[in-house]
């Protein structure tokens, strides 16, 4: 059903207060679930995009009354800079412009976490294995026990190729992708786990098996 839903870049048809947000319907409820649930200060997403993911994230947080989201991306595009950056929303966002997986960038992003506050983390930004399993192991360590590390996009691993010609990941043959990366992650750290319970609703999802939950020690 995926694959005939992104013929329709179903992912593509949705906005948050404005903004694309580029997730579908299914995603943005696990999100919330998330979020509630583990109460995360702060919450960091590699890969902008059009900035309606940054800006839902930073309402959620809004209306529990305090947290930021950190934005990183390695082109940060002025519109869309703009439509973040003049967004009521804004006031719980800091954007941070590089590689996400370089080492400054991990420090600049370092910089911004208070100390003792809970850690989320999306990565959702170049989906080829290598890169996200940089990305994996450069911010796993900052998501705190409870929170979630999510691997977005994992249903690329499930799309074939004239699906996958449709989009971002129209370069990545099989098993370069998030899903491979995700899975190689948790095998080297026996922190993470896939959450079984949310997981198990996410039947029309871009991420399944994506959202990894840290273990509590």
């Amino acid at each position: 059903m995926f694959e005939a839903l992104n013929e329709y870049d179903f992912s593509y048809l949705w906005s948050w207060m404005g903004a694309p947000i580029i997730q579908t319907p299914t995603d943005i409820m696990a999100t919330q679930e998330v979020i509630w649930s583990s109460k995360p200060d702060v919450i960091i997403e590699t890969g902008v995009a059009r900035g309606g993911s940054v800006l839902f994230m930073a309402s959620l947080l809004d209306l529990m009354g305090a947290g930021k989201v950190i934005g990183v991306d390695i082109d940060i595009r002025a519109h869309n800079r703009d439509t973040i950056e003049t967004h009521p929303m804004s006031k719980r966002v800091t954007l941070i412009e590089g590689g996400s997986a370089d080492a400054e960038t991990v420090a600049r992003v370092r910089a911004e976490i208070p100390d003792g506050a809970r850690v989320m983390v999306v990565l959702d930004s170049d989906h080829s294995r290598d890169h996200v399993l940089a990305e994996c192991r450069a911010y796993g360590p900052l998501v705190t026990e409870g929170c979630y590390l999510v691997v977005a996009d994992t249903i690329v691993a499930h799309l074939p190729e004239a699906s996958k010609a449709r989009n971002r990941s129209r370069r990545l043959e099989p098993g370069n992708d998030p899903a491979a990366a995700a899975l190689a992650y948790m095998a080297e750290n026996p922190d993470f786990e896939v959450d079984p319970v949310l997981n198990g609703k996410l039947i029309l999802s871009s991420s399944p098996r994506g959202y990894l939950r840290r273990k509590a020690a």
